[in-house]
This record gives structure tokens, sequence and C-alpha cells, in this order.
């Protein structure tokens, strides 16, 4: 029996009342930077490292020594990368947008380190805008439960979400997936008997 995205959505409004972003913020450019971070790892990794980052102003970010960011941020992996990205990031958003994170789509997906992903999470959690990005968590729930083919890509899960709920829903849905992927649908060893889906869900019937 297939689920139904009001049932999928009725579920995570009770198991997940209050989603929420987990990377810490407390400035735009910082959200966009941690989010650029946590590609292949984890929020709470690439919280450990902001907390000594962010310390420093955008401005010092886009001046600091190279050598300086990739010891910051060397416990999340791939920092030699990464570090040229927070770099450069930093710089052309002093350059081109006076500090400040524009609400454009064009513009993020132009950045070093920024895909359809990471664009998704700034213009969702910033401006509001109705976005599903579709991370590791995302995309495994999505197809576990029904909602994607195993052979779909993410930009095609994506595309299959938008289409399978409401507009106004997305952004909410889009954290409620990543923490019901991270904390109960994981991808080894999941809370099947928790789940409030386990009686329909192929992946339980594995």
């Amino acid at each position: 029996m297939k689920i139904s995205s009001e049932e999928v959505i009725s579920s995570l409004d009770k198991l997940i009342p209050n989603p929420r972003c987990e990377l810490d913020y407390t400035k735009d450019y910082e959200l966009l930077i941690a989010t650029i971070l946590s590609a292949q790892t984890t929020d709470k990794r690439v919280n450990m490292v902001t907390k000594t980052l962010f310390k420093y102003s955008l401005e010092e970010l886009a001046n600091l020594d190279l050598k300086v960011i990739e010891d910051i941020i060397r416990p999340i992996g791939t920092y030699t990368r990464k570090a040229i990205y927070v770099k450069e990031v930093a710089n052309r958003l002093i350059k081109e947008q006076n500090g400040k994170v524009p609400n454009d789509r064009k513009y993020l997906e132009s950045l070093p380190g920024v895909g359809r992903k990471v664009a998704n999470v700034v213009l969702s959690n910033l401006f509001d805008e109705p976005a599903i990005a579709v991370d590791t968590h995302v995309e495994r729930v999505s197809k576990r439960l029904g909602f994607a083919k195993d052979t779909d890509n993410v930009l095609t899960v994506e595309k299959k979400l938008m289409k399978s709920f409401p507009k106004e829903k997305w952004s909410r849905l889009h954290h409620q997936l990543v923490l019901f992927g991270r904390y109960t649908c994981k991808s080894i060893k999941p809370e099947c008997m928790i789940c409030p889906f386990h009686d329909k869900c192929k992946y339980n019937k594995n």
C-alpha cells in the first residue's frame, strides 16, 4: 500500500513539530558558509569548526591567510578545497553584494562550493523561499517511502517531491525529512519499529 503525501505531512508534524536547520549561525553569510562546509560531513562536525571560524568577520575571512582557515576547518575533511571556497565567497560577497547574501539563486549557484542543494538551504532558511534541498537523508527517506525510485538522481528526487507535496509545505518538509532521516530512518540500523510508516514502508519489508 502506497504512503500518501497527506500521511507523511501529518505524521511528520506529530513526530517533528518544530523542525529547524541544525547548523549554527547568527548572520546570513554564516549560514551560506556553514552549508558549503557541510558537504560530505555532519552538521555536528561543521558546528564544531564554525565556532572558531565565525569569530572572524566576513571582512576578516576575506583577508585571512588560507593556511589559518585550513587549520580551523581541518576536522571536516576536504579542508583545502573548502578553505578556498570560504575565502572566495567572503571576497565576492563583499565586492559584489556589499557583504550581504542575496535572494538570488543564479548568483548563489555562481559561488564556489554552491550547487542547487546549498542554494535551496540558503533560500529556504534566509528568505523563506519554498524549496526542498535533497541531501543524503532526504534522498534516502524519499526512496524508502516510495516517492522516488532507487535509480533517481537528486534532481529527479527533488522534482518528484515538489510534485507530490504542496508548495507551501516544501521548506518545512525539507527540514522534517532531514531530521527524520538523521534520527529515525537512518542509513544503518534504522528505527523501523518506532517509524510511523513502518507498516507501509517497502524498505521495512526487505
